[in-house]
């Protein structure tokens, strides 16, 4: 635990220092919910039906975005190697790995979902719901992501596969999350449903992405 802990520490550090990559996801963020309003015009209306599915999509991308510096810093500065070679187990580290790359790149976009909001015609309630959706939805997208990331690092042009491999395993986590914010905002249907689907994603993940990052690593650098 002692180790895991540290690599949690380390791996957060290294995020949020300039050029770690987590502020980088956060400004794509901004970037995307900012220039919404511009391409739909001042239809306000429209722009509290989109809101949720705006902020579902910025997040998506920018998780994705940053993705790739999951494995590919240690790889490079061979670290990776020592935690390969190490007695912690693989599926342990890959979870480190990814929780701290939660924890750097996930959390701000959730915190900065209520300020994004108003920029979308949100009104508080709305803004939260989107948030909550956000939190049991955003390790989805990590854990999954970092299948995808195990198998590109060791190519050469492993961003591009990246991106093919992790968005058709992401829209299930889109769909439920946009769903289960529009049940919350409309009140017509029933939030639970979308919600607990998205939680046990958010789990299924959680269980699997490890062990196949593992197996990916092991497999890769063999």
């Amino acid at each position: 635990m002692t180790a895991l802990g540290a690599l949690i520490r380390r791996d957060i550090r290294i995020a949020v220092r300039v050029g770690g990559g987590a502020l980088i996801g956060v400004l794509f963020f901004l970037t995307v919910v900012v220039l919404m309003p511009f391409a739909l015009g001042p239809d306000l209306a429209l722009l509290a039906r989109l809101g949720p599915a705006i902020l579902w999509l910025g997040a998506l991308l920018a998780s994705l975005l940053t993705l790739d510096r999951l494995f590919t810093a240690d790889h490079d500065d061979g670290s990776l190697d020592l935690i390969l070679m190490s007695r912690t187990p693989l599926e342990l580290a890959c979870a480190a790995k990814a929780l701290a790359h939660w924890l750097a790149a996930g959390v701000p976009l959730i915190v900065a979902t209520p300020v994004l909001g108003l920029l979308l015609n949100l009104d508080g309630p709305a803004t939260l719901a989107v948030a909550l959706t956000l939190l049991a939805g955003t390790p989805a997208l990590t854990f999954t992501g970092m299948i995808g990331a195990a198998l590109a690092v060791t190519l050469q042009r492993g961003g591009l596969l990246l991106a093919v491999l992790v968005l058709p395993l992401s829209i299930p986590v889109l769909i439920f999350g946009v769903a289960a914010s529009n049940a919350a905002i409309a009140g017509q249907l029933s939030f639970s449903t979308p919600f607990s689907i998205l939680c046990a994603l958010s789990l299924a993940s959680l269980v699997i992405g490890p062990f196949a990052a593992a197996a990916s690593l092991r497999h890769g650098l063999d």
